[in-house]
Order: structure tokens, then C-alpha cells, then sequence
């Protein structure tokens, strides 16, 4: 049995006793005297194997309403800790240390390119125009409060100052004593946010990602790859190459959030461009302390005069400008008239001046000084830009429909929305085509079509730098994207932004294909497009909608054809994957992942959503997102360049046979079954999830509604709760069954050897069966369920998880699950003890809940320590939605 690194292990069990004696100074000492006990009774029930919980069940039982906060508290604190320590294990860098976590490097990645015959011109032709995007998105599954993020990123900090051998004994005892402090402070500060966080709250979180972490990550990784490239191909990466961008939904995202308005997304513009001034304004402070040298070239003096320091004469008139860019934008936010002689907007002001010192440097013999913090600056300004991060705009497809049919109707030109789609067609391109304004100039339009149309002139009013995509969800028809086009354009919109149509559901999936074609058969959008075209498939409604291998299938086959599509019509596709933290929602290894995509779908570009706790897991460090940036870049540059083979034709037919079975199976269940929802609701925490305040965004995309209604995070975060992990293996269970019983292991097992689609599916299937528990699901149902129709659908639903885990053993033909993942497995061991008291608690807590609501009023401690529960349960999974 693998277990964890010993430094991993040793920084755990510091962590932990840290906390034990924060809590022992807790008032009463009883409780730290509890929350051992209740510890030893959880691991000593996990080492019976067929153990009930009985013993941690009885302890939990007797607790007092004041003795329910501390205890939740403690358990979710410890594995909070816990995941501290294991982010930091995977960038530490002590002597003799090889972490577990250590991706691969962009040399080696390049050499065994290189060795499988890519040329070093076509390697770096391929790097060069490398186009990376990730998009930092609002999902509300980042549980922790950002006061307690910034504490654990400082523990990660002194961990890493202990990592160091040649410290002095005083010097590890202060290190130590402010990792005491760190763990204190954390124990006596409130987990749980009280009030919602706002949409532009949430676009501040995502510029503090940028400020303390990718603002020094980018350079370095870039630095990184400049340097690896050069090695293998002779030549450096260019100047102005930006293979990495950041773009976020945070303020941009109106779909089934109401909360953000044309207002909110003004002032996430402006507070953008107020924090990049402000991280430039640093950048060219400590960029005038290192260039005193007085060597230039005859165009620098041209601009600099007879100043005998002409790198400061320059850097000080881009200070002063940034100073007036950050006032007009501190200005603006304000809502106050602001000056905008001098400041800067457009990019190349900003980069200009930079690349002309570059320029001269190297023209003076001192390309070493070029190539230091100066080249740091430019390449930051050619990614984050002026604007610091591209907002994308995302909105449903009937809202602008629905804008352009109030203006055709008062134009008295018809019923738009009665049209069919080849007139909508017609009459979108005329206008488009025309040069004449479509929106009447005295018009009054209802709140809905105003706020759209002022969304867009908010859009307009921004440099592209500023933009990402328009994303259109619910989009099926050309008109869609046409219509979207037409009201930038009457907004005063003067270049082609990206429209991006959205495909989420199982049916959207399969008519995507043929919603593209149609769309490159309109001429004039095959000019507006010049070539290039972005796609986004969405992974958690098609998953919600028709099961996770249905699912998984019908994005593979969409892609496919996509490709096909774009490369028929001559337009280079970009695809944009929707993907959240869960494999319920497309998660997983990022680069298996983008390693096992369609061949010929990731053709040197790559978009892909982050969200919530993922950003933090991902990119919240810097040389955590050193990591994170390298392992997408080699994956995607692999991807490009050595794509995986075309799945054979048995192959597909195999897929097609399970996915009609795992389909029908699932949707007896989630749609047919008339006691699914009563039982979904009863045994899982969704009811309770809204006293959450997570993010800015409803739980629902209608107040009333069932199953459909819901938000796919909800859904996928109900079920991780209590275990049962429903969404990512109901359906493939009967599909397994079946293809046993059918003989088809032996196929299926060919398939995971020869296609990495496949074996990557059957790993993340795996993965979600180890999280899930039978016995923890069981607890729910004993405690939460009251009817007989409802224990018996989840009696049902046991025994299939359980039939589920024992065919993919037999496919995988192992004797217990994770057997190639000891390290994953060992981590969800070391969780168990801290995990279990905590779903036995909320159990509890949610039957207190509903019994007090059922009075009138819910105890305060009860709500808080249920609260509890759900963040920490959440740490202990590692994800929530």
C-alpha cells in the first residue's frame, strides 16, 4: 500500500497539531478532548470493513447544540489544512525532493516532438502562433472565504521557508510560531460568507488572481518557454508572441443572472483597466530604478532628446500617463467626471515606448539588461494588456431575438419571431450589408431589450484588447449568431468581435454540425469571420441532460465534425470547452484530457473555462500556475502536433451500443421516474445549498421547476454531499452490465489500450467511484427518508453504484479500485476520518433543519455548523460542483 511522501506526510501532521492546540486554547477544553474521540471512533469504523458507523454515529449523537459548530469546524478545518499541504507538495523544491505532482517539461515534451519527426521549424512556427485562453469564470463552487485564502496562501509561503536546510534555529523558531499564529488566526475566523458576493466582487477575486499569482507566473513561464524553444529550435520565442491569455465571465456572464447589468459590466471594464495601471505603475517604477544606462540608439534619442538617462526620460513619461489612466479610472468607477488628456487606452501606447528600449538595448550591445525585467514588462503587456483581462460577454439567444423583433415591429416591418429562419436570415444581412441605422432614434424599447441594447454599447465603447468572446447560449441557427452582430453594429461597434454560439444539450450537440454549415454558407459572414471561428461545447447540461458517457460521446462526435466543417469552409476552429472542477461537468487531468480530444480539434488553439476552487487549485500560487501553465502548453502543443489516432469504426460502433443503453438508463431514472425528484430532494443538501451565499448567481435558472430547472453545480454539488455521485455514473453502470453480459469487455478493453478518449472516460468513471461510499449514501437515506417508495429508489440506486464498481473492476481487471493511482487512493484514506463525521453531522443537521423550518425558525447554531458541513465536506472531495 502506497503512502504518502514522508515530507507530505510530516507537513500534514504539522499542520494538524497546530490545530490541535489552537483548539485546546479554545474556551472549554473539553472540546478538543471530542473531537479525538469522535476522530479515533471514525478511523477505527473505516477499519472495519463491513463496519456501520455505529460507534461515530452514537458519539456524534449525543453532541449538545453548542458543541456542533466546533466539531464541524474542526473536522472542515483540518482538511482544509490538508489541502494546503498537498497543493504545496506538488511545487515544493527541497533538496533530494521529487514531488508526486511534477509535471512534465516543455523540453522533454519538445525533444521526444522532435524524436517522433517534427521538424524544429514546424515546432516553432507552432509554438509561435500558439494561442491559449483561459477564462476565469464565476461558477460559484469556490467555497472558502477569500480572508482564509490569503492565510493558507501565507502558510504555503512558510512551508516553504521551511523547506530551506540552512536556516538558523532562531530563524525556524520564527517561521514557526507565524505558522502557529496563520492556523490560530484561521480557527477564529468565521468560514462561512454571510452575504452574497456581488458580480463585481467577483471580478475583483479574479483580478487578485492576476495581482498575486499570474502577474509574476506569466513571465516566468514564458521565460521558461522561451528557453526550452530556443534549445530545441535554434530560435527564441518572439517578441510580441502571447501564446497564454486570460479572459473571465466575471461581470460579463448575464446568462440566468440577473445581477449582472450593462452598469456592473462598465465598472468590471474600468476596475480592469484601474488595476492594470496600478501593477504597470510598479512595473515601471522598479523598470526606471534598473535602467540608468545612458548607451541608446539614434531612435531612442530621437525621442528622448539630450536626456542623459533617455530609458528614464522614457519609462517617466509612460509613469506619469499611467498615473493619469489609473485617475480617470478611479474616476470613472466613481461615477465622477474624469480627464482623459494623456491617458492610455489603446496597447500599443503602453507597448511602444517599452519595445522601443528593447529595441535600443539590443542595438547597444546590452541584450542581457533587454532581456531581463524590461522583457518581463512587455511580455506582460502583450498578454494582460491595458485592459489587464478580456472580458467575455455571455447571453441567451431569445434575448436578442427578442431586441430585434421590438424593432422590427415598430419599424412596422412584421413579426420577426414569427419569420422563418431563412427570412431572418435575409433580413439580418440586408441590414448588415446596408449602411443605414436600424435602431429609430426617438424609440423607447421595453427593460428587457434596454438593457440589452446597452449592454452592447458598453461592449462597443472598449478596444478589441478588452473583448473576448460573445457567447451565445441556447444558440442553434445562424440567425443567432447574424442577430447578435447586427445589434453590436447599431451599438457602434467598428471591428468584428467574436460571436461565439454555445452548444450545450444532448440534441444541441447533435445539430451543431449542421447550425455551423449553415452559418459558413452565409457569404457575408464568411468575410465578417476572416477565417476564424470559435465554438463552445458545454460539458455540465449535456452531462445533467442525458448522462456522463452519453454525454462525453456526443462532445467527442461534436468536435469531430466541427473540425470537418471548419476544414471543409476553409475557417479555422477554435473550441472552447466548458469544463468545471467535476468529471460530472467534463473535469478531470487537464492534459489527458486535451490529449484524448478528436484528432485534428486542437489545431494550435485551445479555450477552456476555470472556475471557482479550480482557480485557486490551479493558478492560486505562482509556481503552482507555473505548473498549470506548462502542463496545458505541452498538452496542447502534443495535441496539435502527434494527435491521437482515429478511433476505429468498431470502436464507435461499440460506443454507439453503449451510449444508447447508458442513455435510456439514465433518463428512465432522472426524468421518468416520478419519485426521483422527491427522493433527490430529500436526500441530498440542495434544498439547504442557497443558504450558501457562494457567488452572485441563482442556484436556478427559474424560481420554480425541477430537476431541468437547476443549475448543473447544484445538481453535481448535491450529490458529492452525500456521496452517492449519481451524475457521473448512472447509466454507464447498465451499459457495463450489459456489455459483459454481451461479451464486450474484451473489446472495451481494447479500446482503452489503443484510444485515449475511452481510457481517459473509464479513469475519471473510476476516480468518481472512489469518491463515492455506500455506506455514507445509506446514512442519508436512514435518516432523511420517511417513505418506503423513496428508501427503496435508493436502495435500488446502491445496488447499482455497487454493480458499477465491480464491472469496472472487471474491465480494468483489478481487485479494488485506484490501483494505479496509490497516491490519490492513500489521500482519500488519510480524508475518511475527517470527512465522516462531517456527512454523519449534516445528515443530522439537515433532519434538525427542515423539522425547525417546519416550526418557523431554524436555531442559529444548527444553520451555521450545517453550513459548516458543506464546506468542509467539499475541501475533504476536493471539489464541490
Amino acid at each position: 500500500m502506497t503512502e504518502l511522501h514522508p515530507d507530505l506526510r510530516e507537513n500534514v501532521r504539522m499542520l494538524g497539531e497546530l490545530l490541535g492546540q489552537s483548539i485546546r486554547r479554545y474556551p472549554g477544553q473539553d472540546c478538543y478532548e471530542l473531537i479525538e474521540e469522535i476522530r479515533a471512533a471514525a478511523k477505527s469504523d473505516r477499519r472495519q470493513e463491513s463496519g456501520s458507523g455505529q460507534r461515530l454515529v452514537n458519539l456524534l449523537g449525543k453532541l449538545s447544540d453548542d458543541e456542533l459548530l466546533p466539531v464541524t469546524r474542526a473536522f472542515n478545518q483540518f482538511l482544509n489544512l490538508a489541502n494546503l499541504a498537498e497543493q504545496y507538495h506538488g511545487i515544493r523544491r527541497k533538496r533530494g525532493h521529487q514531488s508526486d505532482l511534477m509535471v512534465e517539461s516543455l523540453g522533454e515534451v519538445f525533444d521526444r516532438l522532435k524524436t517522433g519527426g517534427v521538424s524544429p521549424e514546424e515546432l516553432h512556427q507552432r509554438v509561435a502562433d500558439l494561442r491559449i485562453e483561459f477564462v476565469l469564470t464565476a461558477h460559484p463552487t469556490e467555497v472558502a472565504r477569500r480572508t482564509l485564502i490569503m492565510k493558507y496562501d501565507e502558510m504555503s509561503d512558510c512551508l516553504a521557508q521551511l523547506d530551506h536546510d540552512d536556516l538558523m534555529p532562531a530563524e525556524s523558531e520564527e517561521i514557526a510560531s507565524r505558522l502557529s499564529q496563520l492556523v490560530t488566526e484561521a480557527w477564529h475566523t468565521d468560514e462561512i460568507r454571510h452575504e452574497r458576493p456581488t458580480a463585481v466582487d467577483e471580478a475583483k477575486w479574479g483580478f487578485a488572481v492576476i495581482e498575486n499569482s499570474l502577474w509574476q507566473a506569466l513571465p516566468q513561464f514564458l521565460r521558461s518557454l522561451d528557453i526550452s524553444l530556443q534549445d530545441a529550435t535554434g530560435k527564441g520565442l518572439p517578441l510580441r508572441a502571447s501564446p497564454i491569455r486570460i479572459a473571465s465571465w466575471m461581470g460579463g456572464d448575464r446568462d440566468g443572472n440577473p445581477n449582472v447589468t450593462h452598469k456592473v459590466t462598465r465598472k468590471v471594464f474600468l476596475l480592469g483597466r484601474w488595476m492594470a495601471a496600478d501593477l504597470y505603475l510598479r512595473d515601471i517604477q522598479s523598470l526606471r530604478a534598473e535602467l540608468s544606462m545612458w548607451q541608446a540608439s539614434d531612435e531612442l534619442k530621437a525621442v528622448a532628446g539630450d536626456s542623459r538617462e533617455p530609458y528614464r526620460h522614457v519609462l517617466a513619461e509612460l509613469r506619469d500617463r499611467l498615473i493619469k489612466t489609473r485617475d480617470w479610472a478611479e474616476a470613472s468607477v466613481n461615477g465622477e467626471s474624469a480627464d482623459v488628456t494623456g491617458i492610455l487606452f489603446e496597447n500599443e501606447d503602453f507597448t511602444g515606448p517599452l519595445e522601443l528600449c528593447y529595441r535600443s538595448l539590443v542595438e547597444s550591445g546590452l541584450e542581457t539588461i533587454a532581456n531581463g525585467p524590461l522583457l518581463d514588462t512587455i511580455r506582460r503587456a502583450h498578454t494582460f494588456g491595458l485592459p489587464l483581462i478580456r472580458l467575455d460577454i455571455r447571453q441567451e439567444a431569445s434575448r436578442h431575438a427578442e431586441a430585434v423583433a421590438e424593432m422590427v415591429e415598430y419599424l412596422g416591418l412584421g413579426d420577426y419571431l414569427s419569420w422563418t429562419e431563412q427570412e431572418r436570415q435575409d433580413f439580418l444581412v440586408q441590414e448588415l450589408q446596408g449602411r443605414r441605422p436600424l435602431i429609430p432614434r426617438n424609440w423607447e424599447p421595453s427593460e428587457s431589450v434596454g438593457e440589452v441594447l446597452a449592454t452592447c454599447e458598453v461592449v462597443a465603447r472598449q478596444t478589441p484588447q478588452a473583448l473576448g468572446s460573445y457567447v451565445i447560449s441556447m444558440a442553434s441557427k445562424p440567425s443567432d449568431v447574424l442577430s447578435v452582430i447586427l445589434l453590436l453594429r447599431e451599438s457602434g461597434m467598428k471591428y468584428p468581435m467574436r460571436v461565439v454560439p454555445l452548444f450545450e444539450t444532448l440534441d444541441d450537440l447533435r445539430g451543431a454540425p449542421e447550425s455551423m454549415a449553415a452559418l459558413y454558407e452565409v457569404e457575408w459572414y464568411r468575410e465578417y469571420c476572416q477565417g476564424r471561428q470559435e465554438v463552445m461545447i458545454g460539458y455540465s447540461d449535456s452531462s445533467k441532460d442525458a448522462g456522463q458517457l452519453m454525454a462525453a460521446w456526443a462532445q467527442y462526435q461534436a468536435q469531430e465534425k466541427l473540425t470537418h466543417v471548419a476544414n471543409q469552409y476553409g475557417v479555422h476552429l477554435t473550441l472552447f470547452h466548458g469544463r468545471g472542477g467535476t468529471v460530472g461537468r467534463g473535469g478531470g487531468p487537464a492534459n489527458r484530457a486535451i490529449l484524448s480530444q478528436p484528432p485534428g480539434s486542437v489545431n494550435g488553439s485551445f479555450r477552456i473555462t476555470e472556475q471557482g476552487e479550480m482557480i485557486r487549485f490551479k493558478f492560486g500560487l505562482p509556481r503552482l500556475a507555473v505548473q498549470s501553465l506548462t502542463l496545458y502548453t505541452t498538452a496542447v502543443i502534443e495535441a496539435t502536433l502527434a494527435p491521437p489516432p482515429k478511433p476505429e469504426d468498431s470502436w464507435r460502433e461499440t460506443m454507439d451500443w453503449l451510449t444508447e443503453r447508458s442513455l435510456k438508463a439514465y433518463r428512465d431514472v432522472v426524468r421518468d421516474n416520478p419519485d426521483f425528484v422527491p427522493y433527490f430532494r430529500q436526500v441530498t443538501p440542495e434544498q439547504a445549498l442557497g443558504k450558501l451565499a457562494l457567488g452572485s448567481r441563482p442556484a436556478r435558472r427559474k424560481a420554480t421547476g425541477g430537476v431541468e430547472s437547476l443549475r448543473a453545480i447544484p445538481w453535481i454539488f448535491a450529490w458529492t454531499q452525500m456521496r452517492l455521485m449519481l451524475p457521473s455514473w448512472l447509466g454507464s453502470d447498465v451499459a457495463l452490465e450489459e456489455a459483459a453480459r454481451d461479451n464486450r469487455l474484451p473489446v472495451l478493453r481494447d479500446m482503452m489500450q489503443g484510444w485515449p478518449f475511452f481510457r481517459t472516460y473509464v479513469d475519471m468513471l473510476e476516480m468518481v467511484l472512489a469518491k463515492a461510499d455506500l455506506r455514507i449514501a445509506s446514512y442519508y437515506e436512514q435518516t432523511l427518508l420517511d417513505d418506503d417508495k423513496l428508501k427503496a429508489l435508493g436502495e435500488s440506486l446502491r445496488k447499482r453504484l455497487q454493480g458499477c464498481i465491480q464491472r469496472l473492476l472487471e474491465l480494468k481487471e483489478q481487485t479494488q479500485l485506484l490501483e494505479g493511482e496509490p497516491v490519490f487512493a492513500h489521500s482519500m484514506r488519510v480524508r475518511n476520518p475527517y470527512t465522516d463525521p462531517l456527512h454523519y453531522l449534516q445528515a443530522e443537521l439537515l433532519k434538525r433543519d427542515r423539522e425547525s423550518e417546519g416550526k418557523g425558525e431554524v436555531p442559529e447554531l444548527v444553520e451555521r455548523a450545517l453550513k459548516v458541513t458543506m464546506a468542509g465536506i467539499s475541501a475533504g472531495m476536493r471539489n464541490t460542483g
